[in-house]
């Protein structure tokens, strides 16, 4: 649900083959909730889980000169905030796969919360036994019970049929299931040495890829706010959420078919963004 997906050429996250990479990096459920198509988010919307989605959105060429100016260039955003930081990535990583051991400052809990975006909105989410294992990796001690609970009450049968699975949660013979989050941007809204609310800006990918599936890959954008605490010498969720958006003008791009869409998806390992 839309709780991610991605990691190290030393394997990946999940057994999934990703690579690591330097990128920089409500009315909500404390919890936070899995993204899904249209067609069925009402029902995540209801549960509180977070399952996030990508897609490339190719924006209209912008006709015109170079407009741009010196005073254009003094009020233009600072980015550097997501700039990569110049050290080594963090190099250890958690039984989940997921990197760990992020520094003790406003940076280090922006590339936690990035990471842990990547796993909360990962198809591995979807078995109990994987989905405690990322939950015992991310989540705050004092908090990883109610998670669970919470999201073994939101993963149902129905839940899993909704967006084409089995009631079991495994994928339906010759079918390929995609949940995949990306991250866009980060930023802090507050930060301390022992705490931080971070937003995360993601768009993912969710859905069936396969000959006549009622449910096929869609994409969406959303913005999702976790709350970490510093605990056991790392960043831990404490509260989760998330809201639509921002999202760009869709393209023209052709739709690709199930076939070219599920090859992706098995080719292409996605990223971790510890930095």
């Amino acid at each position: 649900m839309s709780l991610g997906d991605e990691h190290e050429a030393s394997g990946g996250y999940a057994g999934t083959g990703q690579t690591r990479t330097r990128l920089p990096d409500t009315g909500a459920d404390p919890y936070g909730t899995p993204r899904r198509p249209r067609s069925s988010r009402s029902l995540v919307t209801v549960v509180g889980v977070v399952v996030l989605l990508i897609a490339a959105i190719a924006f209209a060429n912008r006709g015109g000169g170079d407009s741009s100016s010196s005073d254009d260039a003094a009020t233009k955003p600072d980015t550097t905030a997501t700039a990569p930081s110049g050290q080594r990535p963090v190099q250890s990583k958690s039984a989940a796969g997921i990197p760990s051991g992020f520094a003790q400052d406003q940076e280090g809990a922006e590339s936690a919360a990035a990471n842990y975006a990547v796993a909360l909105g990962s198809a591995e989410m979807f078995s109990k036994a994987k989905r405690d294992t990322i939950l015992q990796a991310i989540i705050a001690p004092s908090r990883v019970a109610e998670f669970e609970a919470t999201l073994d009450r939101a993963y149902t049968p129905e839940f899993n049929k909704n967006v084409g699975l089995n009631e079991d949660g495994s994928t339906p013979r010759g079918y390929t299931f995609v949940s995949r989050t990306s991250p866009i941007g980060t930023k802090v809204t507050e930060a301390s040495q022992e705490s931080a609310t971070v937003e995360v800006w993601c768009s993912g990918l969710l859905g069936l890829a396969g000959e006549n599936s009622t449910t096929p890959v869609t994409n969406s954008w959303f913005t999702i706010t976790m709350k970490l605490e510093w605990t056991g010498g790392d960043w831990k969720i404490v509260t989760h959420s998330q809201k639509d958006g921002p999202a760009p003008v869709p393209g023209d791009d052709r739709a690709s078919s199930a076939d070219e869409m599920a090859k992706a998806v098995e080719e292409y390992g996605g990223f971790s963004y510890a930095r």
